[in-house]
């Protein structure tokens, strides 16, 4: 039996823990950062929490056996991301990237694109005055200097109650996204301008779909570099990836 650890927090990770339950050759465990409070936990066997970077992860691959490490987390986890590519190599074993694709700009869409938060920070300076902030609680001390813009900041869990965060209104929920509920949001709250990771995958994108409807401009920031190695698009490919090694 082919055992499989499955680097996760994602909805591509909980489909691919799903689909590989049901196949008798191989065995998935499906590991999540713990990041959120409420984790939406996977079909099958799963863990929470971290390994302590490169050295961690590896002695729980040589630990629990493991054949392949998957990596499916999000885009921008990108330092769990090269903890894996290190660990699986010191390890000697098949590490495979379950990687979403990007969102592409097309026609109507009024994309700023920049490479990290503090670059979206300065690109919003005399460009907008009611921003959603849609980045994550981890990154919002990059906007809080902002002192002339009001932003609707959404995310999964609050930030922390000593967090610094910039001034405007926190809403808490998860997605996927309705495209009509995205709409009522940049109305109801005068929104001029979304600043948002591209994340790439349907879940979040009816705000990009809303904002080209109604002109609205958008910080986009471009994903961090990725490590080398073998990559995959969809669930599918990956499973089939992993069938071919059984």
């Amino acid at each position: 039996m082919l055992r499989v650890l499955i680097l996760g927090g994602t909805g591509d990770a909980a489909e691919l823990a799903a689909k590989l339950a049901n196949i008798p050759e191989i065995e998935a465990i499906a590991s999540l950062a713990g990041r959120t409070r409420q984790p939406v936990t996977p079909v099958g066997n799963f863990r929470i929490g971290g390994f302590g970077g490169v050295e961690g992860l590896a002695n729980y691959l040589r630990e629990m056996e493991i054949d392949i490490l998957v990596d499916a987390t999000h885009p921008f986890a990108n330092q769990i991301s090269w903890n894996a590519a290190a660990a699986a190599k010191q390890v000697n074993l098949r590490h495979l990237m379950l990687i979403r694709p990007p969102w592409s700009k097309v026609a109507g869409d009024s994309w700023i694109e920049v490479n990290n938060t503090h670059d979206a920070a300065t690109a919003l300076e005399n460009q907008a005055q009611r921003v959603f902030l849609t980045v994550g609680r981890q990154e919002l001390a990059a906007f809080a200097h902002l002192q002339d813009i009001w932003f609707l900041m959404r995310m999964i869990d609050p930030p922390a109650p000593d967090a610094v965060v910039p001034s405007g209104e926190i809403i808490c929920d998860r997605g996927p996204f309705a495209l009509e509920t995205e709409r009522e949001i940049l109305r109801q709250y005068s929104i001029d301008a979304i600043v948002s990771k591209n994340s790439g995958g349907d879940a979040t994108y009816p705000k990009i779909i809303a904002a080209r409807e109604m002109g609205i401009k958008v910080m986009m920031i471009n994903r961090p570099p990725m490590p080398p190695g073998e990559q995959v698009s969809h669930v599918d490919s990956a499973v089939n990836w992993l069938l071919s090694k059984c």
